[in-house]
């Protein structure tokens, strides 16, 4: 495996686990979608999920939606990168 292959497959694992975690909260699992862009310094996970589902996301006072991208900056930091969740 390259190296290029190796951070291929750590992404692929970062946005399954946002997609496994998103799809386990909401009422409309099938419209769960998760993107991923490169910024300069991070890389952004964009989770878009049905319109009456981002309250499930979110939670109450931001819990679900902070649990979240604790575990994704966990996920991320384990793999020597910086990782931002958007909830859109």
């Amino acid at each position: 495996m390259t190296s290029q292959d190796d951070e291929d497959a750590v992404e692929g694992n970062i946005v399954g686990l946002v997609e496994y975690l998103a799809k386990s909260v909401v009422d409309h699992p099938d419209e769960v979608r998760v993107e991923s862009t490169q910024d300069d310094e991070y890389t952004i996970y964009q989770l878009h999920v049905a319109e009456e589902d981002v309250g499930k996301i979110i939670g109450r006072r931001g819990r679900v939606a902070k649990a979240m991208r604790t575990l994704l900056k966990v996920a991320a930091i384990k793999n020597h990168e910086h990782a931002i969740l958007e909830i859109e």
